[in-house]
């Protein structure tokens, strides 16, 4: 983790960004805006959620998230689920600022804090009083069969899924490792993960639990018929290749969120992203505790009710 900078001279702002379908996501918003506002702090909200929080707050300080961004802009802080934060992080990873999540769903792994630890947040982004941790990503293309030249990118935070997209047929994929084949499966789909992202779409299909300032990714069949079909781990300079052979019309995505149709024939060559995403951690709530929490794991013994087992 790294600290971050010390903030230069001039105004003083954050981003808020709001789950724009949930009141409590907007109430939630709405009083950290007034507080920090209060403190000095002007706050950049998307257009579509500025008419909602400006009544919530009554006249604070509130200025239209556009581009270019206006000098000063120092986090993002996210009100909502892991959906919510994934969207933002899609535009903080551009924007290259620090994302920090207040979680208002259910799991919340990409959270920092719940909302009932509102008035701590406050102080910690007026004092700024959090460190910087980068995250891996993942960017993927896809070339048309024969092609040289991709007909599609993008970038992925938790997730690529190469997936089928008809329930009756399975397809057929061979994955790659650095050009070297690894195996051949008749599938429901592949996903590539981020350790981000092992503690979403990967940990249902089976895949291990990854701490997320691990540099790794992983490659994860989706119901293999095959005796080999387990997940792997990669290192981090790894480039995989996902070949489809069968003529099943399959789907890619990424986070679930962006999505290409691909042809029979098609190459998705996945790689790491060139831009980390930044996460502002505040350091109350290691990943260990969150992923105890967050999946009611039973760190009791069943014998002598807790007590050290020798």
């Amino acid at each position: 983790m790294t600290v971050p900078p010390s903030p230069a001279a001039g105004r003083r702002r954050v981003v808020v960004w709001t789950h724009t379908g949930r009141p409590a996501a907007s109430q939630a918003a709405s009083r950290f805006i007034a507080a920090v506002a209060a403190r000095g702090i002007e706050c950049l909200v998307r257009p579509e959620a500025r008419d909602d929080l400006a009544a919530r707050t009554g006249g604070a300080a509130l200025r239209d998230l556009t581009t270019p961004l206006p000098p000063g802009v120092e986090v993002v802080v996210v009100f909502g689920g892991d959906g919510s934060i994934l969207r933002a992080a899609e535009w903080a990873l551009d924007a290259d600022i620090p994302l920090l999540g207040v979680n208002l769903g259910h799991v919340g792994f990409l959270a920092e804090l719940e909302v009932a630890q509102a008035d701590e947040l406050v102080d910690r982004v007026v004092e700024r009083d959090y460190a910087l941790e980068r995250r891996l990503t993942v960017a993927v293309e896809v070339f048309a069969p024969g092609a040289q030249t991709p007909i599609w990118r993008s970038f992925a935070i938790n997730e690529v899924s190469v997936e089928k997209d008809s329930r009756q047929m399975m397809i057929e994929v061979l994955a790659s490792v650095d050009q070297l084949p690894v195996s051949r499966w008749a599938c429901d789909g592949v996903l590539v993960a981020t350790p981000t992202g092992s503690t979403a779409y990967a940990f249902s299909a089976g895949g291990p639990v990854l701490w997320p300032d691990l540099e790794a990714f992983l490659l994860v069949p989706l119901s293999a018929h095959a005796l080999f079909n387990r997940a792997m781990v990669l290192a981090p300079e790894s480039v995989v290749w996902l070949d489809l052979f069968s003529h099943v019309p399959a789907v890619l995505s990424c986070d679930g969120a962006r999505a290409v149709a691909l042809e029979p024939g098609s190459r998705i060559e996945v790689r790491r992203g060139c831009h980390d995403l930044t996460m502002a951690r505040l350091a109350v709530q290691p990943f260990t505790s969150r992923l105890v929490k967050k999946f009611a794991l039973p760190v009791e013994g069943w014998r002598g009710g807790g007590r050290e087992q020798r």
